[in-house]
Order: structure tokens, then sequence, then C-alpha cells
């Protein structure tokens, strides 16, 4: 150890010019963090002079900007300069982690789950190498950082440093003026691998989307009952489902044993997005829009019916109703019931509908069970019918058929789930019982080397956003509309329907029951 001390003692003691150091720090940057990035360029490039031209142009930009910044940040800022530079350093090896583990790009909505995420979630994701990341691309830098002797110079070397770089820069992009066609092509995909860049600009970006989100709500025109019929329905939001593994849906596997035996009806459908927040968003808005139009939980309740929602998830808009049960409210009620899962979110169903004050009734049940990485811990251990499973978190490294069959596995979780709440509300005979089964998004399980989801829809591949959309009735009278592909705005105004519930804004081509 003392030897250690010795050398590191004589590597920190020697001062270094904060034009070398920054100099340094931006090559590490480029080497460390962006070869993702790098490789995305050559892949997308010709071959030939243009090509090399274009990549050897991205190296010396990112290499120069990060200069100039990282040597203003020290020079003008000091310890806050910094404290800044290491928190990006910090980021960069976590974001890096997730981009070598996951094959994900960091959009504006990606950045949108990362904040929503919550703690139990996001812990999932980490291993040993993710924590080898951190320290040695993160931690180890900034140890440089803090230690390291630097000299900033006088006002002519920053002067001077600033003009070279801003030079280069001006330099290498008038040489790629006929590349504009190239750079507005590739821009949207590479762009969310820069790093740190793409999680500094898309984080803005939602904060900005989300301030926008959590305006006041537009009110929807009132609602009104048409009659006093007992009405309920049941909307239970899956997570990460895909129908590609529904054997409703024809997948060869039986993962649907249960709802066969139900006489439900799968739809082809598909979501309006690729993450959480904005798939949950969809399911109960009335129309594809980015405003906060009163959503239906909210509209209904505004409108006389009883509302309840039940959630071992995140994601939705801000929710206006009495009655917001999460898993530690129904361990309360249910102390016999297993926390761990969703199948507490179905526990006295109907008892709960049964004790209600009124003759119409919404529940939400907001699920869970399908999402990544961590399949093989989102379902009881008699649902693991489909083995081996995978059990690490870094799915790049995963055995992908034993990824396949933990998933699988919650798949056929979900079927019991929705098989249970359909057996719940069989046992209200005085009741007329809606229930509608969608995913919020689906998922990607290594096909083409893509794992769980948010790519921008526009890039995604299918498995991210076909996704399940299961109707079962009670009444044998009423049937569900032929439709090519279902939305999840339809949910809207199925649900009105199905309440019988009048509304100016009720659109009947988008009601999925025959009356």
């Amino acid at each position: 150890m003392s030897k250690i001390r010795d050398i590191l003692g004589k590597i920190f003691s020697k001062p270094i010019h904060l034009a070398l150091f920054s100099a340094i720090l931006s090559l590490f940057t480029l080497v460390g963090y962006n070869i993702p990035l790098m490789k995305g360029v050559i892949e997308s490039t010709e071959q030939g002079a243009n090509g090399i031209l274009i990549v050897c142009s991205i190296a010396i930009i990112l290499v120069a900007v990060h200069m100039l910044l990282i040597y203003l940040l020290i020079y003008l800022g000091r310890i806050v300069g910094k404290i800044i530079i290491a928190i990006s350093l910090l980021f960069n090896a976590l974001a890096l982690y997730f981009i070598n583990s996951y094959e994900v790009l960091i959009t504006s909505e990606m950045m949108g789950n990362v904040f929503n995420t919550r703690y139990s979630e996001a812990s999932g994701y980490f291993s040993l190498s993710g924590v080898l990341y951190f320290l040695l691309l993160g931690v180890v830098p900034c140890l440089w950082l803090f230690m390291a002797k630097i000299e900033r110079g006088k006002l002519k070397h920053l002067l001077l440093t600033s003009l070279t770089s801003i030079l280069i820069i001006v330099g290498v992009g008038v040489a790629n003026l006929n590349n504009t066609l190239w750079i507005d092509r590739n821009v949207p995909r590479l762009g969310s691998i820069i790093l740190p860049w793409s999680y500094t600009v898309n984080t803005v970006r939602y904060y900005n989307s989300w301030k926008r989100l959590n305006a006041k709500e537009i009110l929807l025109p009132d609602a009104t009952i048409k009659n006093d019929n007992k009405e309920v329905c049941v909307v239970i939001i899956g997570e990460s489902a895909r129908s590609k593994n529904f054997s409703l849906y024809g997948y060869e596997r039986e993962t649907n044993p249960l709802m066969k035996q139900d006489s439900v009806t799968a739809l082809r459908a598909e979501s309006a997005a690729t993450y959480t927040t904005a798939g949950v968003k969809a399911i109960i808005d009335h129309k594809a829009t980015d405003k906060l139009y009163e959503i239906l939980p909210n509209y209904l309740y505004r409108g006389g019916v009883d509302v309840v929602w039940r959630t071992n998830n995140w994601g939705e808009p801000p929710l206006h109703i009495a009655d917001i049960e999460k898993v530690a409210d129904l361990k309360a009620k249910y102390p016999n019931a297993n926390p761990n899962y969703d199948g507490i979110l179905v526990e006295g169903l109907a008892e709960r509908i049964a004790l209600s004050d009124k003759n119409k009734v919404f529940i939400v049940l907001h699920t869970s069970t399908s999402h990544g990485p961590t399949y093989y811990k989102k379902y009881p251990a008699e649902f693991e019918k489909f083995t081996p499973v995978c059990t690490t978190v870094e799915m790049a490294e995963a055995d992908q058929q034993e990824l396949i069959n933990a998933y699988d596995n919650t798949i056929l979780y979900t079927d019991y789930i929705i098989h249970s709440a359909i057996e719940e509300l069989r046992t209200l005979k005085d009741w007329r019982s809606t229930l509608l089964f969608v995913s919020d998004h689906g998922e990607s399980l290594g096909e083409n080397n893509l794992y769980m989801h948010g790519m921008p829809k526009s890039m995604a591949p299918r498995e991210q956003f076909d996704i399940p959309f299961i109707v079962w009735l009670s009444d044998s009278e009423r049937t569900i509309k032929d439709v090519e592909c279902a939305e999840q705005y339809h949910v809207f105004h199925t649900v009105l329907n199905a309440l019988s519930i009048e509304s100016e804004i009720y659109n009947p081509e988008h009601n999925l029951i025959n009356d």
C-alpha cells in the first residue's frame, strides 16, 4: 500500500497545465464513453474518402467541444466547474452501461422512464459489471479530476485555447457542408448515444414536456349517466406485454390456457408509444393528443361513477379520484394476500364492486408483471412452467431462450390474473360486466440485439408496439366489433359505452362493443 501511495503521490504532485488536462480528459471522454457512437457512425457511412471524413470529423468535433467546455468550467468555475464535470463523468459511466447492456437509445422518452422508475425497479438493472462501469469509468476519473494539481494559466491561454477550439469546430463543420443529408438522416439515432449530450439535452426536453403535461387539465364536456342498471367495467393495464408471446395470438407455446376457456376476444392492436407514461396516457385519453385533457378516471369520477385505481406500477397522469389503492393499502386490507406479485390487485374485487353505493363502477388494475429485466421475479414459483429461466440483468449476455422462458412465464401469470378478475366478475350476477386488458407497450427480447422497450416508435421494431387487446363480456348478447387494428384510444369510448355514459366527446367508431 505504501508503494501505491508513493506512486500516486508522485503522479499527483506534478502540476499539469489546464490545456493538457482538458485535452486528456476530452480524449478520454471520446474513447471511454463514445465508442458506441463511433461504431454507429462507421456503420452508417459508406466506404471511401467521404466516409473517413465523416468519422474523423465527428471525433475531432467531440474532442474540441469537450476540451473547450472542460477548460472553461475549470478556469472560470474552479471547484464548481469540477463538480459539474464529475457529475457528468459519473452519469456517463451509468449511461454507457445501459447503452452497452440493453442497447438503449437515450431519448427524451427514455429520460422520462428514468425519472419515473421506482427504486425497487431501478435496482434490478444493476449487476457486477454495472458497478465496475461506475467505479472504473466514473469514480476513477473523478479522483484524478480532484487530485490533480492543475495550473490554470493566464487569461491569454484561455483565449487562445477557446479560439483554437472554436476554429477547429467551425473548420470541420465547413468541410462537411456536403454531408447535411447524412446528418439529417442519422442524427436522431446517433444523437441519442452521444455522451454526455444525449441525457443532458433530453432531460431538458423531458422536463419541458412534463411541465406542459402537468398544467391544469382541460375539462371535457359534462357526462350523463343514461340509466340505473348495475354496470361495471374493469380495465387491466398490462406492463410490457407483447402479443407475439400470447397463445391467443397464435404463439406456439400455451401461455393463455385459462383465457382460452373464458370466451375472450383477442384483438390485434398497436400501442401509441413504446414507453409507459405515453402508453398509459393513451389508454385513458379520449384521443391522440399532446395536451392534458381530462383523463378517463377523472372524467367518470366527476360524472358520478364509482372509480377505483389499484396499482403496482407508475406513470399515470395526475388522478383526481377518491379511491387510489397501492400494494401497501391492499396488503393492509387483505393481510393474507402476497404483496410481491400483481395477483394482489384482484384481491376482493367482487366484494369491492358489490359494496359500492353506486350503480356504475369503473376499476383500473395497473400491473407490472412483464417489466424487465428481472422477469423471473415477477411471478410466483408455481408459474415457472418454461425453464430454464434467465436470472441475470445483463440481458445482452443472457441466453436468449432462457430470457424468453422467463418472459413467457410472466405471460402465463398474466393469463391467471385476467382469468381471476373474470372469475370475480362472474360472481356478480346482478351486474353487467365488461373487462378490457391492454398493454402500455410491447417488449424486445433480443431480436436484432434489442432489449426491453423505449425506442422512438418510428424506429422501434414491432415487438415494442404490437400489444394484446383482450375483451371479455358477461352479457353473451353483446359482441365485439371486427376491427383491423385496435388502438389504446378505443378504451375510453368502449368504457363509456359499457357504463351507459352519454357525452359529446363519445366517438361510436372507437367503441368496440356491439350492443
